[in-house]
């Protein structure tokens, strides 16, 4: 087995959900796992191994950089509604996924956009909470804890006409602003005949690189920083699934929006997209409205205990809990930092 651990902050749930992520993942892309928390420094670590003798923090990581991403719908879906609204001046810096293909990876860059499985785990799909899966290699991690249909909270925070898979496509690939028209006056493009004045470059005329990079670019530019301390690795970022309360904002009526300026919030899509994959198969504890409590443990458990500790059970080994609110940002809920919960 191989071990390795990284820094956490034990008050952002985002970053303690992306480590139960890491967990989730690992034991998919590897097996054998077992995590813990070693708060026995000032600098809390996640220590996590696996089987392989891979750097399971790598071979996670190095997956996300390179999944597709396709969408689940049940037998017989019928498409409606209007997902990904507002979005026009967007797109992704990859360029889209045709519909064929088989799903795997054997014909490069190819992956089915949607796939109709009977194991659906909704009674039925909504455009904008369609479960996803993450594609690499013969491999997939599904994403769909906001749409299990089981009586477990879904803990989905965003709202809107955004899918999932536009959420984890920016998390992932990033996106770039589309090239805004050229405005030029009749007199201007006359001058520009007559004389040959060059036109002067216009603002965000250029489509080159990521208007606001995701994972893959990180991993190509900053892969050791991301290797040594994935979470502290942020960059602005537009709309996310609100795990990390650093990129959180709520309205003051003071006449501002991050969005209608077009000003990202810095954030890590890192702990964006980990803190979903860790909510597959467990939830933190919505004990009364929009106030959440959650636990970190300090022995080396599987993911089946590690989920139950999470969501607050008590197995008489060494833990920690924590409780934080859900803020309110128009629709959208976001996470906030924890404070420790203390028990007598």
């Amino acid at each position: 087995m191989e071990q390795a651990s990284i820094p956490v902050d034990l008050f952002n749930p985002g970053q303690v959900f992306a480590c139960m992520g890491f967990l989730e993942a690992a034991e998919v892309l590897l097996g054998g796992v077992e995590a813990h928390f070693d708060w026995s420094k000032a600098q809390a670590m996640f220590v996590l191994r696996a089987d392989g003798g891979q750097n399971p923090f790598e071979v996670v990581l190095e997956f996300l950089s390179k999944a597709k991403i396709r969408e689940l719908i049940p037998i017989g879906y019928v498409e409606g509604g209007a997902a990904d609204g507002g979005d026009d001046e967007e797109e992704d810096t990859t360029p889209s996924e045709p519909e064929d293909g088989d799903g795997s990876d054997d014909s490069p860059g190819k992956a089915q956009a949607r796939i109709a499985t009977p194991a659906f785990p909704a009674g039925e799909g909504d455009r904008n909470a369609l479960p996803i899966q993450l594609v690499h290699d013969g491999r997939c991690l599904t994403v769909s804890h906001w749409a299990d249909g089981s009586s477990r909270d879904a803990f989905k925070l965003y709202s809107g006409n955004r899918s999932a898979k536009r959420i984890a496509t920016q998390m992932l690939q990033g996106v770039r602003a589309k090239p805004k028209k050229n405005h030029r006056s009749a007199k201007r493009i006359a001058t520009q005949m007559l004389q040959g004045v060059p036109a002067k470059p216009t603002r965000n005329q250029s489509n080159d690189g990521p208007r606001n990079k995701g994972l893959r670019q990180l991993w190509e530019e900053q892969k050791e920083a991301l290797l040594k301390t994935p979470f502290d690795v942020v960059t602005p970022m537009g709309g996310s699934f609100n795990f990390d309360p650093r990129g959180a904002w709520t309205a003051i009526n003071a006449g501002y929006s991050p969005n209608t300026q077009e000003h990202g919030i810095a954030a890590s899509p890192v702990v964006e997209i980990l803190a979903a994959i860790g909510l597959e198969h467990t939830r933190p504890d919505q004990y009364e409205t929009r106030k959440v409590r959650y636990a970190v443990w300090g022995k080396a458990l599987p993911p089946m205990l590690a989920r139950a500790v999470l969501a607050g059970a008590d197995l008489k080994l060494p833990m920690r809990r924590f409780v934080f609110n859900l803020d309110l940002s128009g629709k959208d809920k976001v996470t906030t930092f924890a404070q420790e919960e203390t028990r007598l």
